[in-house]
């Protein structure tokens, strides 16, 4: 029998997005620079914890002997550059009480800034039960409303979600962020959000892993129309401007590189996550090779914090940028 989380490994690294909205966003270079390359200071906050640096490795997998393995190299990657790392959705493991796959990252690295993540669909009590297995620091709510609408298994009761939102921000201690899976988050949904009481959000907008693609791949009857359905990282970037000082955005969805990453912070989010870009390192480079990549992320994100006059994250948010394509198009309609 296949194994779900299997699949979902082996088409996120087949699936080839044809489009990244970042590539519609120009920085305006500075040429003579007020700040030292020492002097730049790439910490955040988010959650209630601050971070030395601006971009995490966020939920990619679990539930299989292969995500295991690649959750492994993950966590030590993570420990090892000082990183947060976020697992894939805890679900997997509340069905099989075997699977080590999510504990592993904790015990081979006790040290580890972790969190963790679970569906909307699940009780609060689920959340709970991963709290007690792996401590995190805080736990992502994850809504994937068109996965699950072309999963061959995937929910069609969606009625109880906003309820169980409201349960885990009652009944859960530690911080809540409302996370996304590939079709961004707009301003309705942060509306909602803060209704409920969510106060930090991972809008994960498409660019990246497509969640669409990957249940096409697993479906006798595509539905390959809906391969690129939601809105861009940018796009929702650009939408929510008004709320960024009201609520924590955190950008994902498409990001590749240290530029993808500060475009991000430019345009109001307070950290980054990167999914499918590390996926493919640990997939194609030994350990080594990608803490030392990453760290070299590190110094490339304050080169081009230098090159644009900010010293900080809260200076990025005032640097100008221009915009083309369809992300312009985008950001003159109101909607």
């Amino acid at each position: 029998m296949k194994n779900r989380k299997d699949e979902h490994i082996k088409y996120a690294l087949e699936h080839k997005s044809d489009y990244n909205s970042f590539d519609d966003v120009e920085l305006i270079h500075s040429s003579i620079p007020k700040y030292n390359l020492d002097e730049i200071d790439l910490s955040t906050h988010f959650a209630g914890y601050d971070f030395k640096f601006p971009f995490f490795i966020n939920a990619i997998t679990g539930g299989s002997e292969n995500a295991k393995k690649i959750n492994q190299k993950l966590a030590k990657v993570a420990n090892k550059c000082n990183l947060l790392f976020v697992t894939g959705s805890y679900s997997a493991a509340l069905k099989n009480s075997d699977d080590d796959s999510f504990k592993i990252v904790k015990k081979e690295n006790p040290d580890l800034k972790l969190a963790t993540n679970i569906g909307i669909d699940k009780h609060y009590t689920a959340g709970i039960t991963a709290i007690k297995a792996l401590n995190p620091l805080f736990l992502q709510v994850h809504v994937n409303l068109m996965q699950e609408l072309i999963m061959p298994e995937g929910s069609r009761n969606f009625s109880e979600w906003e309820n169980n939102l409201k349960e885990f921000v009652q009944n859960i201690e530690i911080p809540i962020i409302l996370k996304e899976v590939g079709f961004g988050m707009t301003e309705n949904t942060i509306k909602k959000g803060i209704e409920l009481g969510i106060t930090t959000f991972d809008i994960s907008g498409r660019g990246g892993t497509s969640f669409t693609f990957i249940e096409n791949m697993r479906r006798e009857n595509s539905l390959d129309y809906l391969n690129n359905w939601g809105q861009t990282t940018v796009a929702c970037l650009l939408n929510l401007k008004n709320y960024i000082n009201k609520v924590e955005i955190i950008a994902s969805g498409g990001v590749r590189n240290p530029l993808d990453i500060i475009k991000s912070l430019v345009l109001g989010a307070k950290a980054v996550g990167i999914s499918k870009t590390i996926l493919e390192l640990v997939i194609k480079c030994d350990v080594e090779k990608v803490i030392e990549i990453v760290e070299n992320w590190k110094n490339e994100c304050k080169m081009i914090m230098c090159a644009l006059n900010a010293r900080n994250i809260t200076e990025l948010q005032h640097v100008k940028y221009v915009l083309y394509g369809k992300t312009l198009e985008f950001s003159i309609q109101k909607f």
